[in-house]
């Protein structure tokens, strides 16, 4: 993983982005023990959650962030079709091992387009077109997320200078234009799956994804062939 230049101030949004913060609570998960606090978009009326390891990250190290998006499909019902389960256990592995937050960001499902929608992109897909033609087919945007609240609730906690656990290069300009500096870009690659594996050829391919894709992705060897 590849190091930033020193860094330098970020520039400070001239309107912060309205939100309020909850009490601060015990999680105790299969992860690990972390601590809970409910944020609240006062302008959209979305609720997030910042899930963060009570342990402070080691001296002159910046903390660990991942701005996960809400995948209903992939972290509660662990599909195939994405690597947003898989990416959200191994964050909460990281975050809790070297100390940081995970910012659960609700109402981005589907990069923004909403559950429904989604299943219908999925159809599209299931038809021959990739994650990004199908939002087009659709007259949806291909990522329509707003990081503004999520950049204002890391501002909140004291989190102005990160280790963001991404892949998306997008996440880091984002988040930069909000006033949150990026120190280090923290891989989040999990092995790919027969299933999933054209979704991230595409995340790779046409939304720049830092993805190496393994040559071949689990499932692909023929029943008989397992360990």
């Amino acid at each position: 993983m590849s190091k930033s230049p020193s860094p330098t101030p970020a520039a400070r949004p001239q309107h912060p982005h309205p939100v309020s913060g909850g009490p601060i609570v015990k999680l105790p998960t299969a992860f690990g023990d972390f601590v809970a606090q409910a944020w609240t978009d006062e302008e959209t009326g979305a609720e997030h959650l910042a899930v963060s390891s009570p342990e402070s990250p080691a001296a002159g190290v910046a903390p660990l962030v991942r701005l996960h998006s809400e995948c209903l499909t992939g972290d509660v019902f662990g599909s195939y079709r994405c690597d947003c389960g898989e990416q959200l256990a191994y964050a909460l592995g990281l975050i809790g091992a070297e100390g940081g937050t995970l910012l659960y960001l609700r109402g981005q499902e589907g990069r923004g387009i909403g559950l429904a929608n989604k299943i219908k992109a999925y159809a599209l897909q299931e038809a021959g077109f990739d994650t990004v033609e199908a939002n087009e087919q659709l007259g949806l945007p291909v990522d329509a997320r707003s990081y503004r609240a999520a950049a204002q609730i890391l501002a909140e906690m004291g989190l102005t200078h990160i280790r963001l656990l991404s892949n998306n290069p997008d996440k880091k300009r984002r988040l930069a234009k909000a006033g949150v500096h990026v120190v280090e870009m923290v891989p989040t690659e999990v092995p790919s799956r027969v299933e999933n594996l054209r979704y991230l050829q595409t995340k790779r391919d046409r939304m720049d994804h830092l993805l190496q894709l393994a040559a071949e992705p689990a499932g692909l060897r023929a029943i008989g062939e397992a360990d």
